[in-house]
């Protein structure tokens, strides 16, 4: 009975707290279309502009120590990158045209990057020093991170564990115990963020690669980044970007099964 009354809880949550269903993105060639289901309350004009202060405190306490990366030739590099996978985002989300999209380096040994809500990208020196990457291979790595701005996948996480913790209250007011809640809230994020996280790795590889691309970069860099990022994970102390993007033989074969689709871009895009 108190397990129904979860449920219950949980399904009640997601009514009363404006889920809606959403496709972020268009397909593309490599056929992304799966819709995500997002909470009005969380909005995402909300979410750029929180994680836009977030970027610009990292970036300052980066530039008062001395470590913001402006004048290099890796720093010119990921400018001129960006610039090319940006200009092909609207492929996606013709909305993300209007976004403030801003790429900079950090000088440190992590190997790491990402791209926040709403275009903000950063790159770690490390990574591109430390794997040698050419300019195919850090498409490859900041096509997969703006894939994951254009799919709002922090803004669906964070939706997720609005529900989660609404279904918790709710819960409690139909007398479920704060046991059972417990094992609820376990359960929910065993189902509904473990699979998902995995899903949408998957949907930032195959967005990334078509953008890169249609971008003029070449796709089968995807598969000798990852090569590199499985050959650094291999030490006793794994690179940052691996704890939340593992590399796997699964991965990689599903980019190889992508590479044909995309190729006719790429060899479209180094013809213009």
């Amino acid at each position: 009975m108190k397990k129904s009354l979860l449920v219950c809880a949980l399904s009640a949550a997601v009514l009363l707290t404006g889920c809606e269903t959403v496709n972020t993105t268009s397909g593309g060639v490599v056929g992304v279309d799966r819709k995500q289901s997002m909470f009005s309350m969380v909005s995402s004009a909300e979410v750029n502009q929180s994680y836009a202060q977030s970027y610009q405190e990292t970036l300052g306490e980066a530039s008062s120590q001395g470590v913001l990366d402006k004048t290099s030739a890796n720093a010119k590099r990921l400018q001129v990158i960006a610039n090319r996978l940006i200009a092909q985002a609207p492929t996606f989300r013709p909305d993300c045209a209007q976004w403030k999209w801003e790429v900079n380096l950090i000088k440190s040994d992590e190997l790491n990057a990402n791209c926040g809500p709403g275009g903000k990208i950063i790159f770690y020196s490390g990574l591109i020093e430390k794997l040698n990457l050419t300019d195919d291979e850090i498409a490859a790595v900041m096509g997969h991170e703006i894939a994951h701005a254009l799919r709002e996948h922090g803004r669906e996480a964070m939706s997720k564990q609005y529900a989660v913790g609404a279904g918790k209250q709710i819960a409690t007011l139909f007398g479920v115990s704060q046991e059972t809640v417990a094992l609820g809230d376990n359960g929910v994020n065993l189902l509904m963020t473990l699979p998902n996280s995995r899903e949408n790795e998957n949907e930032a590889d195959l967005i990334g690669l078509e953008l890169a691309a249609r971008a003029g970069y070449n796709p089968n860099a995807a598969i000798s980044l990852w090569n590199k990022m499985g050959q650094a994970a291999g030490g006793s102390a794994p690179p940052e970007f691996m704890s939340t993007h593992p590399a796997s033989s699964s991965r990689i074969a599903s980019l190889q099964a992508a590479i044909p689709k995309v190729m006719p871009l790429y060899q479209q895009a180094k013809k213009s």
